[in-house]
């Protein structure tokens, strides 16, 4: 008897990667995507008032666009350029998220600790004499139930310090239990930030230097320093037209909820870093895990749309997924949005308290982003059907089992479940010579796992996927 299994060599089993041969960039619908958007940004500042706005598209480790729109300041008539810098408002908390997680990957914390392990004079009004401990977890989700804010420097704009956010604890006053919905905190994330100077030693602003700016190479990065290269931050437009323009404001003891300072360009890299898997080392902030962990949702809102991960915020729209966060501080306005599936991010950074941020990261996102996104797309560069594989076709079980039925649907191999109440495909991907990768929308089943086909006499006699194999029936 002539047994013989189909395999593919160790390269054959290599993934396609993220970017074809040819940048993303030089790709003509991207380029006319991107005329597109300018001319609608340009119409956008020029109708609205808007000082200006930096904008990146990042596609895998790549940078793919970034460009300036407008006036860094508008009476020195400045232009903005991508390297220009911003505050960066709440994206503070996904550094501070970043480095509780490589904390968490130290040994050195886990997040269901309570808060007050950490911080002894970590105390407040609750709701509830029976509420459990506040969490590090909490505090990163959101779900703590704290009080927004420390006090009113957002009214006055004067921060507090570190010593003052510790005085003003005993009287706050939870509005929600922990875990009883979700309740943005900036009070949260500067108690994070807290947590990371308790248990590594360093300064916040030291510790994201040294853990993650200089990994990652984000030279123009900051928190809370003067810059010459810095936007002029404007406030909203009035009636008249005129735009008060913003000091420099100090987020002091609150940096790690608010206090950064970036550019697109640096960004991009903190986005790229989002991509990469593996063991933390290098470039890679953290494992694969911790990044899956931080973009997992742990609190979803009623109509299942949009939920918070750790740090992140999480949204779908359609079937996709998208997980970034947005920023607001006195003169400035920011959004970053990560279609993780597709590798893609844009980046939004505004000068302007009234820009929508979001709403031009949306539009980014529609137009170049999904360009660069179907130029990047792996799907393009997949191996060539071979009408050999037609003979892989048929009908697969093992007694009492249930049924396999491997289908040729417009030239990919399909397996589906003849038996099962409803309709229900999932794809093989060819990886060569023979064998396959099996692909889902979700994580279920075997997903990911190799199948190959065994074959006696010529005949195609078993399916095996992963350490499991059926039958082949007819």
């Amino acid at each position: 008897m002539l047994l013989s299994v189909v395999v593919a060599t160790a390269s054959e089993l290599s993934l396609p990667s993220h970017a074809s041969a040819q940048s993303p960039a030089s790709d003509p619908e991207v380029q006319a995507q991107i005329g597109l958007f300018s001319a609608w940004i340009e119409g956008q500042i020029e109708i609205r008032g808007l000082p200006g706005a930096v904008v990146g598209v990042v596609a895998g480790d790549d940078l793919v666009w970034a460009e300036g729109f407008g006036h860094a300041d508008i009476d020195s008539d400045r232009p903005m350029g991508r390297d220009t810098r911003f505050r960066m408002a709440s994206h503070s908390k996904l550094f501070t998220a970043t480095a509780i997680m490589q904390l968490k990957e130290e040994g050195k914390l886990r997040l269901d600790d309570p808060v007050v392990d950490y911080l002894p004079w970590f105390t407040f009004e609750s709701p509830s004499s029976d509420d459990p401990p506040v969490t590090i977890e909490h505090l990163l989700t959101h779900s703590s139930g704290l009080p927004r804010e420390a006090g009113s420097h957002w009214s006055d704009l004067d921060f507090p310090t570190p010593e003052e956010v510790r005085d003003l604890m005993p009287m706050r006053r939870a509005p929600f239990s922990p875990e009883v919905r979700w309740k943005y905190s900036n009070l949260a994330y500067t108690l994070a930030g807290m947590i990371v100077e308790e248990v590594s030693g360093m300064d916040w602003a030291d510790y994201l230097q040294e853990n993650i700016f200089d990994p990652l190479g984000m030279t123009a990065s900051s928190v809370d320093m003067p810059d010459p290269q810095l936007a002029t931050g404007y406030g909203s437009r009035m009636p008249d037209g005129s735009r008060m323009v913003f000091p420099f404001v100090d987020a002091r003891g609150m940096a790690a909820a608010t206090g950064l300072t970036s550019t697109v360009p640096d960004m991009a890299r903190f986005v790229s870093a989002q991509f990469r898997e593996g063991p933390r080392g290098g470039d890679r902030l953290l494992s694969t895990a911790s990044l899956r962990e931080m973009h997992r949702v742990r609190m979803l809102e009623n109509h299942w749309q949009s939920g918070q991960g750790i740090g992140f915020s999480v949204r779908r729209i359609e079937d996709k997924l998208y997980v970034g966060h947005g920023g607001g501080y006195p003169g400035f306005t920011t959004n970053t949005s990560i279609q993780l599936d597709s590798e893609v991010g844009v980046i939004v950074l505004t000068n302007t308290n009234d820009s929508n941020p979001s709403q031009i990261g949306r539009e980014l996102m529609s137009t170049v982003g999904e360009a660069v996104a179907k130029a990047t797309d792996p799907e393009l560069e997949r191996i060539a059907w071979d009408p050999a594989w037609e003979r892989f076709a048929g009908l697969y079980g093992r007694e009492g089992r249930g049924r396999t039925r491997v289908l040729v649907m417009n030239e990919r191999l399909v397996t589906m479940n003849p038996w099962a109440s409803s309709i229900g495909t999932t794809e093989l991907e060819p990886l060569g010579d023979g064998t396959f990768r099996m692909l889902a929308p979700t994580g279920g089943g075997a997903v990911g796992e190799i199948v190959r086909f065994v074959e006696e006499n010529g005949e195609v006699v078993r399916m095996v996927t992963g350490d499991s194999y059926v039958v082949r029936i007819r």
